[in-house]
Order: C-alpha cells, then structure tokens, then sequence
C-alpha cells in the first residue's frame, strides 16, 4: 500500500519515487556482490581432508571364510564391526570378538584361533595356514 501511495501522481502529497528506485538499487547491488563472493568461493581449491593417521582398510575386503571356524554369517558379523581384513583380526582383542559375536547372539563361537589363523594369512603364508587349519576343527585345536 506505501508503493502504491508513493507511485501515485497525488499533488498533496510529495513524489517519492525516487526512493522506491533507491532502495531497488541497493537490492540488485546486495544481489550483484553476493554472488561475486559466492563464485570466488566457488573457485578456491578445496583441500584434501585430512587422512587419520590409523592405517587404511583395504580396497577389497578380504575373505574372512577362508578362515577355520569363520562362516558366511559371522564374517557378516565382523565385517559389521569393522574387521574386514586379515591383519585387523590378527591385531583384534580374543575379548573383543567375544563381546562382538555375543551382541550378534553367537556366543557359542570361539574366536581364540582365528587370530593365529589371520595372523598366517595377513602374511600370506599359506602353507602355514593350511598345515594349522588341518590341527584346527571349527577353529579350535582339536
């Protein structure tokens, strides 16, 4: 209603016109220089987040089944808990896995031999691996 009262050609009133063509000047200078800002931040090199320091997960996850007493659902398990490789179980905690497979209702397993198990295979020491497997029933020394 002000617009309106401002752009009428009353001559009682004084002509302010001017004012409405001020203040939409300012808007399209606010508009102008905002996105000038916003491109010059557009355009600045974005760095690199930083990596931690802990070591990388492998690109592929490795089979954790090859394993002696290590199926299809507790390697879902543990990869769930962030184990994926063979040197992540090799350095995990027995009560750790412990406390992993009871929360996923398989405290009936022992973990005890996997991590001699991962340890051979984070080394790539197949034969080792294979002759303990063949000591091994279900992962435990039989």
């Amino acid at each position: 209603m002000f617009a309106l009262n401002l752009l009428s050609e009353s001559t009682n009133e004084p002509n302010l016109s001017w004012l409405l063509w001020l203040v939409l000047a300012i808007f399209f200078v606010i508009v102008i220089v905002g996105w000038l800002v916003s491109k010059k931040k557009d355009d600045a090199p974005v760095a690199a987040p930083s990596m931690p320091e802990t070591p990388a997960e492998p690109a592929t996850p490795d089979v954790l089944k090859k394993l002696e007493g290590i199926g299809p659902k507790v390697e879902g398990v543990l990869n769930a808990a962030g184990i994926t490789s063979f040197a992540q179980l090799a350095e995990a905690d027995v009560e750790k896995l412990r406390e992993v497979l009871a929360a996923a209702k398989l405290q009936m397993m022992d973990p005890s031999g996997w991590i001699e198990q991962a340890e051979l295979a984070a080394k790539g020491d197949w034969d080792a691996l294979e002759k303990l497997q063949d000591e091994l029933k279900g992962g435990r020394r039989s």
